[in-house]
């Protein structure tokens, strides 16, 4: 019974887990495929390295060639990382007829459709189930368990480290700098944890997830989106006294031909799901014609949940082998893409003012929202120790995101308005 050689392309903390899970799963893995499943080399940059996870030393390699023109390696496994030169190393190896299984969520984001035309082509499978949510088969579900029903919305928490860094923030009332310190000495934060907590890891997953869900062409610049770094602790308490809880939120919404895609800090009311998803979890939030809601939760991250995912796709990778069918589960996008304009976008809002403590103000602010039909649903107004100040919270009603907007800018030019503290989207209502 002949092997299944695959090249793995990076052995750090997914690649390790990858081969950790290939060696001590090797019955499980014969009992699904009918055949053994071997690592037969693996790219990493440096062979003399220290590594969690004990391989053969002639199994490591510096040259990318010893795997794309070895003819016996049949799958490529990815999980080095990066973008350009990757994007290069599995063209050739899709030239060169073997399937891939990635985990870069930020390749599939940026490269994603032209890689699948290029399988397409050569007649070979492209899996990347671990480039969104981690151990969370979310797009497996959106591709084949949801097939047949018509997605109208996807909301989830899909990056781990800003969920661990609100959930810290608003249960300790920590302010930001002092709790990402706190999440990059644990690990769960990058040295540079840009991508993370300014939202483009989650819309490159947000890109992904509604090219599958509303099988159409979304590309990474059609998701506009807003990190965490500003948000403060008077926001998440303010938030808490109004019964919701703050999480970033990537949202996928199809109405009638048109969607909206965005990631932003928004606002759930606390007995929704998804704001009892802490620390590092992630979790997604499906809403389907048919099947109505149903939500996915688990590890977003780490080397076996990650890697886990990446074996279910070698395992996918490997029965089609044996079935022949290969490249068959290619589908072009369904529908053209239409995104929806700022006057076609609606939610709730939370907004956080300064303004100056005198007779008539609220009356005026009242008064603009109302010339843009924009009415309040909950309203908080305290005294400031700042002198003639006074502290103005409200949420709003449906509004389209236009006027909105409008509103915001008007507030912005008003004498007795010192400062719009803070603004944030609304998901839902507290009681409802």
């Amino acid at each position: 019974m002949q092997a299944i050689s695959v090249g793995l392309l990076g052995l750090g903390t997914v690649g390790s887990g990858v081969v950790r899970i290939i060696e001590n799963h090797q019955d499980k893995l014969m009992h699904q495929v009918g055949c053994p499943i071997k690592v037969k080399k693996i790219l990493v940059q440096d062979v003399e390295k220290e590594r969690s996870v004990k391989v053969d030393p002639s199994l490591l390699t510096v040259n990318p060639a010893d795997i794309m023109e070895d003819p016996e390696i049949e799958v490529v496994i990815e999980v080095m990382g990066g973008i350009e030169d990757t994007r290069e190393h599995l063209i050739q190896a899709l030239r060169s007829k073997k399937n891939i299984v990635t985990a870069n969520k930020d390749l599939m984001a940026v490269h994603g459709s032209e890689l699948l035309t290029v399988a397409n082509e050569n007649g070979c499978d492209l899996f990347f189930e671990a480039s969104v949510a981690g151990g969370i088969p979310i797009l497996r579900s959106l591709v084949d368990g949801l097939a047949s029903d018509r997605i109208t919305k996807m909301m989830g928490i899909v990056n781990g480290t800003t969920n661990y860094i609100l959930t810290k923030m608003s249960q300790e009332g920590l302010a930001y700098d002092s709790v990402l310190k706190e999440a990059q000495q644990l690990g769960y934060a990058e040295a540079n944890p840009a991508s993370d907590v300014e939202g483009l890891d989650a819309a490159r997953k947000m890109a992904i997830m509604a090219s599958l869900g509303f099988s159409m062409k979304i590309d990474l610049d059609d998701v506009k989106f807003k990190g965490i770094t500003t948000v403060t602790e008077e926001d998440l308490q303010y938030g808490k006294q109004l019964g919701y809880t703050m999480k970033l939120l990537g949202i996928a919404v199809l109405d009638g031909d048109k969607v909206e895609v965005c990631v932003e800090p928004a606002l759930l009311p606390s007995t929704h799901p998804l704001a009892s998803v802490n620390n590092e979890y992630n979790a997604v939030y499906v809403y389907g014609e048919a099947v109505g809601e149903t939500m996915f939760y688990g590890p977003g991250a780490g080397s076996l949940p990650t890697a886990t995912a990446v074996v279910s796709d070698l395992v996918g990778v490997v029965k089609n082998m044996r079935l022949g069918v290969n490249g068959s589960s290619f589908v072009t996008p369904q529908y053209e893409k239409q995104l929806k304009d700022d006057g076609e976008v609606n939610s709730k809002h939370f907004l956080r003012l300064h303004v100056h403590d005198e007779v008539g103000v609220f009356s005026k602010i009242t008064s603009l929202f109302a010339s843009h039909n924009v009415s309040f649903e909950k309203i908080l107004q305290m005294p400031l120790k700042e002198k003639e100040l006074a502290e103005i919270v409200v949420v709003t009603h449906q509004a389209s995101l236009k006027d909105y907007q409008d509103i915001l800018m008007e507030l912005r030019d008003l004498k007795f308005v010192k400062d719009v503290k803070s603004s944030y989207r609304v998901e839902g209502s507290v009681g409802a």
